[in-house]
């Protein structure tokens, strides 16, 4: 039988809103995974929320950068050890200029971005620099490169959250003032709301049918007819994808409509087609 400490009781809590007792019985019953332990509560819709965000405490910033003709779009994680440097004039100088290497190199991965050169140096130099100059460990997390007919980006409290959004378009300029309004409102949307996919037909078939098991074990412990838990599991799978798919979700800015919906009229006004296919979400600290 697994170690049940205080520590690991109280890290549940503070992962789910649950109260102490129920956390603590949940991880006996999980045999100390915390992970196992998050299902239990929900099962039995004591858990606050449903989305078991990253731990990580690493402090920098994230940084994002689109081509001109917004068609290519780059994010990087840049991490350091505190707060008074991520939020450092000179830190910020360092990744926007490390973030237009990134662009201009297409840098795929960390180890290319690394290689790549901006001003007669190549970036490995650079963070070596930054090194010296700040006194802090830096280092680069994550790269995130994509390429679309249409690219937006949204960059949140201080590079805390960051966003890229790629966009398939038709009859309409990517680098309009009218496409790029549109465009990084759905950036913003999905800083927000963290979706899990852009629709229903692209979320993990593994995602799909976890949330199924936790929501037929919902239903049953309710007593009712068997018919009835059915009907119950699907209702709430029908929430699930309302809430977790950007296109189905409401939209932050007005509530009474959906992203999907919002996107069909602002293709309207801009006398064009527009289908989002696709997004990346970066958060600070969460880089795998």
């Amino acid at each position: 039988m697994a170690n049940i400490t205080a520590a690991l009781v109280k890290e549940l809590r503070e992962m789910t809103g649950a109260g102490m007792m129920e956390c603590k019985k949940a991880l006996v019953e999980a045999d100390g995974d915390l992970d196992k332990a998050v299902d239990v509560l929900r099962t039995r819709g004591l858990a606050a929320v449903a989305k078991k965000a990253g731990r990580a405490t690493n402090e920098g910033r994230i940084t994002a950068q689109v081509s001109h003709d917004h068609t290519k779009g780059v994010m990087v994680e840049i991490n350091c050890e505190t707060d008074f440097v991520a939020i450092n004039e000179k830190f910020k100088a360092y990744a926007e200029k490390i973030a237009t290497a990134a662009l201009e190199a297409a840098a795929e991965d960390v180890e290319s971005l690394k290689a790549a050169t901006i001003d007669g140096e190549t970036v490995e130099e650079v963070i070596t620099d930054a090194i010296h100059v700040l006194g802090e460990n830096i280092q680069i997390a994550r790269v995130a490169l994509v390429t679309a007919p249409g690219v937006a980006s949204y960059i949140h409290g201080e590079g805390k959250i960051g966003v890229l959004v790629t966009f398939d378009i038709e009859g309409i300029n990517p680098a309009s003032d009218g496409f790029k309004r549109y465009s990084r409102d759905i950036a913003m949307q999905i800083a927000a709301t963290n979706p899990v996919s852009v629709d229903r037909d692209s979320v993990d078939p593994a995602i799909v049918a976890h949330e199924k098991e936790i929501y037929k074990a919902q239903a049953a412990e309710s007593g009712k007819p068997e018919n009835i838990q059915e009907k119950m599991a699907t209702g709430r799978l029908e929430k699930y994808y309302k809430e977790n798919c950007l296109c189905e979700q409401a939209f932050v800015k007005d509530p009474d409509t959906t992203v999907s919906a919002f996107t069909a009229q602002s293709a309207k006004e801009l006398n064009g087609s527009i289908t989002i296919t696709g997004f990346e979400r970066f958060v600070l600290g969460q880089a795998e």
